[in-house]
């Protein structure tokens, strides 16, 4: 039987990020830069005022009070965009708004509301030293400059930056292409009727929603019936058509678990038990000419949902170009106790409360892998040591939050 982290390293070592594309700047979002980003400007580009209000000589309202008020002649407005090159001579003001360039010879700003806002001619109560409400050009970049380093996930943020020097198409790790196939004759989409032995998709929309929740593009791909021919065709056409295939069910020793038999015909796939519960049964490999990998997840809900978390979102993190990840960071205590399988380590869905006291933890309902209404209702897995059978009150043991995008 292998560990947990022995079939985690086994599949991440024939993971490499995807090769790099150039995208449009919108499309980038979520996505892993390739390439550094330079910027070609300055930013600013030019000096310009931080405030509406007047554009003058510093010296000349260095006496301004409310009492003693400095009335200057108002010569003309700049406003924003304007592009044609200015002069403020001696004795005047300009009125001047929000990013707007400041005028040659003008080297401070007084704020509209130290004014009366007039238009013809403005009188000023109080000084304003010389910088002041002024951005300079070059401040907070200058061109040359890196702004965006390759490894770097694409948010708002770094949008907004990229655009601002200019930059519409940037090079990125695209977001893997994931095809989710829930496997078994008995398998109903929500919203038909069930027929007598038969139950609703949830794996399939489950783990599509956890894939998109992890930063990646899915598609479900329909439910594989239990027949070779429907099989292969459904993870021939998949392979062709994704960076990662995921299955559930169809792989463990029974009679009609076709999956495992035609993945043992179309790619170097590898079955193994993991030491871990739930989840025991696990798989992975690769298919088709590409050698799309692929995932072979346990088909009892719980144990699909959870060996995702464990397995499936460090690939994405590998494939999508960004550095391995240890999501366990913090350890919180027991206050409700719990059994453990000997030898396998066990991820427990539990309820986390963090208070002032440190975070605390305990079990949601059984942990049973048919369980989802349990699992619906824990927002973390803690994870039980191998040599650990008795979880009691009062231990420290580490979680993993959910959901798989946080």
């Amino acid at each position: 039987m292998r560990s947990v982290d022995e079939h985690l390293s086994a599949c991440l070592s024939v993971l490499t990020p995807l090769p790099a594309v150039e995208v449009p700047l919108p499309e980038a979002l979520g996505c892993v830069l390739a390439r550094d980003v330079v910027s070609a400007i300055d930013m600013p580009r030019f000096d310009n005022s931080s405030m509406d209000g007047y554009a003058v000589h510093a010296d000349e309202v260095a006496s301004a009070t409310e009492g003693t008020p400095v009335t200057l002649p108002v010569l003309g407005d700049i406003p924003a965009g304007r592009g044609d090159a200015l002069d403020l001579p001696p004795g005047a003001t300009l009125r001047i708004m929000t990013g707007a360039p400041m005028p040659a010879g003008a080297d401070s700003v007084v704020q509209v509301e130290w004014t009366d806002g007039g238009t013809e001619r403005v009188r000023i109560v109080r000084a304003s030293r010389p910088g002041q409400n002024i951005r300079r050009a070059g401040e907070d970049v200058r061109s040359g400059e890196t702004v965006l380093r390759a490894g770097t996930r694409m948010t708002a943020r770094q949008i907004t930056l990229a655009a601002s020097v200019g930059v519409d198409r940037l090079t990125v790790h695209p977001r893997p292409r994931v095809t989710v196939l829930p496997s078994g004759s008995e398998l109903v989409p929500p919203g038909k009727p069930l027929e007598p032995g038969q139950i609703h998709d949830s794996n399939g929309y489950g783990l599509v929603a956890a894939v998109t929740a992890a930063g990646a593009d899915a598609v479900h791909g329909g439910i594989m019936t239990d027949t070779p021919h429907d099989v292969t065709a459904a993870l021939e056409r998949a392979a062709a058509q994704s960076d990662l295939v995921i299955t559930t069910g169809g792989v463990s020793a029974g009679a009609y678990d076709t999956v495992k038999a035609v993945l043992r015909e179309l790619g170097t796939m590898e079955f193994v038990q993991v030491a871990m519960q739930p989840g025991k049964p696990q798989g992975f490999g690769t298919i088709g000419p590409r050698g799309t990998p692929l995932f072979t997840l346990p088909g009892n809900p719980v144990s699909a949902l959870l060996s995702f978390e464990v397995f499936v979102v460090p690939a994405l993190r590998r494939l999508a170009g960004l550095p391995d990840r240890d999501r366990v960071t913090a350890t919180a205590t027991v206050v409700e106790g719990w059994r453990s399988p000997a030898g396998r380590r066990q991820f427990a869905r539990c309820l986390l409360n963090v208070t002032a006291g440190g975070p605390t933890v305990k079990p949601v309902g059984g942990q049973g892998s048919h369980l989802v209404a349990d699992l619906a209702g824990a927002n973390c897995l803690v994870i039980v040591p191998e040599e650990v059978t008795q979880v009691s009150e009062g231990d420290e043991l580490p979680y993993i939050v959910l959901e798989s995008g946080s």
